[in-house]
């Protein structure tokens, strides 16, 4: 891929294997974490463990570390039950899952962190992050890869509720691109950051985005409403803007054809029927 990358897989709890890891940065982007709301009502402990816990071995490691720059990935699943749209940073949070809780913990132990040891961080709240490279193939896999990986193979989509609930889906080449350059510009700010861009797509017009790229009629297969799921999701992109005004959103028909061309490579479908 042309990266100078050194990969190390390990356990994020391991204090050891993080200051070995640490020694010599100059910044960290801490992603690791157990995502998915319904894993994390099927088992919250584990996902504590990982995400809140877990980000707190990151930044005592930081610490250790001359206080290295911490960027963090927080979600807007913290939002939650709060209705207003779009969401701002200030709106009080109301999370509606565990998931949320431990995002909602790391973003207060990154700002607990700036202000108790000086650390330089800044926590982004990501919204639906969607593009290659995301998995298809678990039970927690996320809309986008799933409904075209269903798609692709033939089979229903599963559309949980009417669809009519709305996200603000954002392309990971634009996360890739603001965390690029959080890192070059050196970017603090203990406040959460909004990562998306304001748009507000109902799931179901996912689907004719999918017929269109594809080519393929999709199958739809409807089922309950998930447990601690959002009715809608949409950021005020204000404070991004502000911090990278250079960075902008990728449309939705795009990032779906680029997912959708990353998924074919690995998807040998049966026949497929053309669109009418």
């Amino acid at each position: 891929m042309g990266l100078d990358a050194h990969f190390i897989e390990g356990d994020i709890q391991d204090a050891a294997l993080l200051d070995r890891v640490f020694h010599g940065a100059d910044a960290i982007v801490h992603l690791a974490a157990l995502p998915s709301v319904p894993r994390s009502v099927k088992d919250p402990v584990a996902s504590h463990h990982a995400n809140a816990t877990g980000t707190l071995q990151v930044l005592e490691a930081a610490r250790r570390a001359d206080n290295l720059h911490v960027i963090a990935a927080s979600s807007s699943s913290v939002y939650g039950a709060n209705p207003h749209l779009p969401k701002h940073e200030d709106l009080t949070t109301a999370p509606m899952s565990p998931y949320a809780v431990t995002k909602l913990a790391t973003e207060a132990y990154l700002g607990a962190y700036h202000h108790s040891y000086g650390l330089p961080v800044l926590p982004f709240r990501f919204f639906n992050v969607y593009g290659p490279g995301q998995r298809a193939d678990h039970p927690y896999a996320a809309v986008i890869p799933k409904w075209i990986s269903a798609t692709l193979a033939g089979q229903p989509v599963t559309v949980h509720g009417d669809g009519t609930q709305t996200r603000d889906f954002t392309y990971v080449g634009s996360v890739c691109r603001v965390l690029t350059d959080a890192l070059l510009r050196r970017v603090v700010e203990f406040r959460p950051v909004n990562l998306a861009f304001g748009t507000r797509l109902p799931l179901l017009d996912l689907i004719p985005a999918i017929e269109a790229t594809t080519g393929i009629r999709a199958l739809r297969k409807h089922t309950t409403t998930r447990v601690g799921d959002v009715p809608h999701s949409q950021a005020d992109g204000t404070r991004l803007r502000a911090l990278f005004p250079a960075v902008k959103p990728v449309p939705i028909l795009e990032g779906i054809s680029a997912t959708i061309d990353w998924l074919g490579t690995s998807i040998a479908g049966p026949c497929r029927q053309s669109v009418q």
